[in-house]
């Protein structure tokens, strides 16, 4: 498995990491989490995903691979208030609360990054949020701090000195990211990490997509339609629902500045197919520009702006 240098963190991040919204969202049995993530693992992969609203998700990381913490970077998300917590969102009660909460539900001493979760510009102008960060990094509960999110604020976000690792959307169906956040990323060695790089399968009948995926799998599937992609047209043979997967996850992780692409599944023979996707490495730059053309076409024709996902 390929590994990349995570910006200014000095880590090295394997190309593929894994996204842990869905085994907690989806209420994934202990023992099919357990499988997926010691396969991961043991394929190489060394960057785990997950987030305080992911349902469940930190829990089952730490009771499955927590035994293993040294084999993993490990990062969370945090900033929403909590009936459990104290403090309103995005103040500093509810964030260092929800470190120290996310340390015993790991089952670790530290996180490597914690992540700001999607809040607004004026969440990351006023400084409150961040500065709780640097606190828990300051105490050693985390090691790098850094935001999740997109389009101006993910651009903002890249120009603090206390950020150092961006999660954003990059698909390619969700390219505005491309156009500015990664070169505010690149210009401050921010790492980053690609969510949603395999497009929330847009290609699928939208009615076939379930829980937390349907609230933006149609805007995703109806920009791939406009698109009017085929695999033929840019070289691949084969099922399309098996061919997509592959060239979506490899466009992603194409870009230029981006550190690795997060993917969730709860099914181990996806994860199998993703590892062997990203071991193929980047597509050829006639492939790339033939679908960067196509999202480009498509987003002049509708009339409207296609600003990345959050």
């Amino acid at each position: 498995m390929e590994k990349r240098t995570f910006g200014k963190t000095g880590l090295e991040v394997s190309v593929l990491g894994y996204g842990g919204a869905p085994i907690g969202f989806l209420e994934t049995e202990q023992a099919q989490v357990g499988r997926i993530l010691n396969l991961m693992l043991d394929r190489g992969v060394n960057l785990i995903d997950t987030a305080a609203m992911y349902r469940g998700s930190e829990e089952l990381i730490g009771a499955t691979v927590g035994h293993r913490r040294d084999e993993y970077v490990l990062v969370s998300k945090c900033g929403q208030a909590y009936p459990d917590l104290p403090g309103a969102a995005w103040s500093e009660t509810v964030i260092l609360a929800t470190v120290d909460r996310a340390l015993k539900r790991l089952r670790t001493d530290h996180l490597d990054v914690m992540l700001l979760h999607s809040c607004g510009l004026d969440i990351l102008q006023n400084g409150e949020a961040l500065g709780a960060l640097v606190k828990a990094r300051d105490a050693g509960k985390i090691r790098f701090a850094g935001y999740s999110g997109d389009n101006d604020e993910a651009v903002f976000a890249c120009g603090l000195e206390d950020v150092a690792v961006l999660q954003t959307s990059i698909n390619l169906v969700d390219q505005a990211n491309i156009k500015a956040a990664l070169p505010a990323a690149i210009a401050a060695n921010v790492g980053v990490m690609a969510k949603r790089p395999i497009a929330n399968a847009a290609w699928k009948p939208l009615e076939t997509q379930r829980g937390l995926y349907s609230s933006y799998a149609r805007l995703y599937t109806e920009r791939f339609q406009a698109m009017g992609l085929n695999p033929a047209d840019l070289g691949f043979e084969g099922d399309p629902a098996r061919v997509w997967p592959e060239i979506a996850l490899r466009f992603t992780l194409s870009q230029p500045g981006v550190t690795t692409a997060i993917v969730g599944s709860t099914n181990p023979a996806n994860v199998e197919a993703n590892i062997e996707a990203a071991s193929k490495g980047p597509l050829d730059a006639e492939t790339l520009t033939a679908i960067r053309n196509a999202f480009a076409r498509a987003e002049a024709a509708s009339g409207e702006v296609w600003t990345g996902q959050t």
